[in-house]
């Protein structure tokens, strides 16, 4: 019980202590070189199926440039987590909040080497709003949980990468997590920490909801610039005020009291990342780390241009039952 208290106001940690099945969790480690050569993303977690046979342990990694990715799965007994603090094990592999080991070598990808991460952002954690659910956190049927423990920090450190070494000394990561039952029916989301003006990140999520009996469209959008979190959420009573699709672009507008913005998501080549369905993990969400986000902050009582710009190196997913969510 202690421990189930302990994880809400600490989103980083595992959440699945005493859970045997029906959960997932996964962290998400995105980075980029100072060059800006190398864009990828580590992805620990765990699935515990219904089906005790489809239960087990994973680190799962894409390269954004060349959209290749690899699914590496380890026997349950292979995963272990602190009921304390965010400290996890995936076979040879080791996650913390600020830095990781990695030891893969199969077939079709080896990777080796430890990355540090100084200067982490999360989103804030209060006592009634513990991190980016805000109140939702505290719901005990959520279908999908979700936490962001780092908009933008330094990378540094080296990996081998299928037998060349790769500096990350002085690039960019950000860090995420999801954990729950299953992902939505359908989403979107966006990610970009890498603007013309350095320590300005975003991150947004539209989704399906289910709520008891029925659903809802939800959406947790926040801008870091300037040392400022801009927050656009659901339950601090922001709204949307159009969400287009197109071959090509998610353009999106949002406002809450004081702030407007718009966001234009340009869509590019992926990889294909296995994602929790109730079933099993499934190799059927389409991520690229190549997309452009071009967002822009408005002052609404002035109309005056607090923010505007492009980030590179975007994370953009589009996903499930599409319609859904669109207005």
């Amino acid at each position: 019980m202690f421990t189930k208290l302990r994880a809400i106001w600490q989103p980083a940690m595992y959440h699945g202590h005493g859970k045997k099945s029906g959960f997932f969790e996964g962290w998400y480690f995105k980075f980029v070189d100072a060059a800006e050569r190398h864009v990828h993303a580590v992805i620990p977690g765990v699935f515990l199926g219904k089906d005790r046979s489809t239960s087990h342990a994973f680190v799962q990694v894409l390269d954004g440039l060349s959209g290749h990715s690899t699914y590496h799965r380890y026997p349950l007994e292979q995963f272990a987590a602190s009921d304390r603090e965010f400290d996890l094990r995936v076979g040879p592999n080791h996650f913390r909040v600020d830095e990781f080991s990695i030891d893969i070598a199969d077939p079709d990808r080896t990777l080796r080497g430890d990355l540090n991460f100084d200067g982490l952002t999360p989103w804030p954690v209060t006592a009634f709003s513990p991190g980016i659910m805000g109140p939702y956190a505290f719901a005990p049927f959520m279908e999908c949980y979700h936490g962001v423990l780092g908009l933008d920090h330094v990378v540094r450190g080296s990996l081998v990468m299928n037998g060349e070494t790769v500096s990350f000394d002085g690039g960019r990561g950000y860090i995420e997590k999801d954990w729950g039952q299953a992902f939505p029916q359908a989403w979107i989301w966006g990610q970009s920490n890498h603007f013309e003006q350095p320590g300005t990140s975003i991150t947004i999520s539209v989704a399906t909801i289910p709520w008891l009996s029925n659903s809802f469209r939800g959406f947790i959008i926040g801008l870091w610039h300037n040392r400022q979190l801009y927050r656009f959420t659901k339950y601090n009573g922001a709204r949307i005020t159009g969400l287009r699709l197109t071959d090509s672009h998610v353009l999106l507008r949002v406002e809450n009291k004081q702030h407007g913005l718009e966001i234009e998501a340009a869509r590019s080549e992926g990889g294909l990342l296995h994602a929790p369905y109730r079933s099993e993990m499934l190799q059927r969400v389409t991520e690229s780390l190549t997309a452009t986000i071009t967002v822009k902050l408005i002052e609404l009582s002035s109309r005056k241009v607090v923010f505007s710009g492009t980030g590179r190196h975007a994370g953009l997913e589009i996903n499930g039952e599409i319609q859904q969510i669109l207005d």
